[in-house]
């Protein structure tokens, strides 16, 4: 029960009781007044009552009423707030659905970054280190050397031969292309084509004089010119490799060449 309608009903009681106290008040003094004047006061007494008797139970229908009121105010908070956790949980929901596509996302970035990025490498220049020199070659041009050289070390000599001589026509401007010069010259050595083999010796020598493998070029000139028998040309090439490059190891062999000549 709501302290308004306590209070009213308090006020009800205690008015009750002065009623009943006034009543016996009125039949003790009957007495002293005509019996009119009991009428009146007895009619006035019981307006009074009736006025405390209205006044308690509007109290109590005021109270009733902000009773009800409060609780229609917290059953539609109550709907708010379930409302909010709903829609709360759909938003965490949504969040994370979210933080998991932008996860996706970024990962399938990066994947296409990472494969952007090589398939650029496979058309970048790359840098090279051989027969002592440094320079930058095209991805497939250092594809196709290796692939060359790797049929001279199968001892493929014919084949070594079409695959360098493909390169040439293709990378003639090549950084590869002094030591493809050389490995040809040696693939026709082994063929015996000893007249091309030279051709090629000298094109590297006359292409790089300063070149690491110029002394072992020239040596090998001189080593086709001993197997088509032409010892004046050999005995002449050796003497030009000792006075060209005297401290490479060729120019040593060149000597012993030289000796066996004589």
């Amino acid at each position: 029960m709501s302290q308004v309608k306590r209070g009213a009903l308090t006020m009800f009681r205690w008015t009750a009781v002065f009623v009943l106290l006034c009543l016996g008040t009125a039949s003790v003094n009957a007495g002293l007044f005509d019996d009119e004047e009991a009428r009146k006061a007895i009619l006035d007494l019981r307006q009074r009552v009736d006025a405390v008797r209205l006044l308690a139970e509007q109290g109590a229908g005021r109270a009733s009423d902000e009773n009800a009121a409060l609780r229609r105010s917290l059953l539609e908070l109550q709907n708010q707030i379930e409302t909010l956790r709903s829609e709360t949980a759909k938003l965490r929901g949504m969040n994370e659905q979210l933080t998991r596509d932008l996860s996706d996302v970024q990962r399938r970035q990066k994947d296409m970054a990472q494969g952007v990025d090589e398939r650029l490498r496979q058309f970048e220049p790359v840098k090279v280190a051989l027969d002592g020199r440094e320079f930058l070659v095209e991805p497939a041009e250092k594809r196709e050397f290796e692939a060359a050289f790797a049929i001279f070390k199968k001892s493929d000599f014919t084949a070594a031969q079409s695959a360098f001589i493909e390169f040439l026509k293709r990378y003639g401007q090549s950084g590869y292309a002094a030591s493809a010069l050389f490995w040809l010259g040696n693939a026709q050595y082994a063929t015996r084509d000893y007249k091309e083999a030279m051709i090629n010796f000298r094109s590297l020598i006359a292409r790089e004089p300063e070149h690491l493998r110029a002394p072992e070029a020239v040596l090998s000139i001189a080593n086709c010119q001993i197997e088509l028998k032409d010892a004046k040309g050999a005995r002449k090439t050796l003497e030009d490799l000792i006075k060209a490059y005297p401290q490479s190891e060729a120019a040593v062999a060149a000597k012993d060449r030289l000796t066996r000549l004589k």
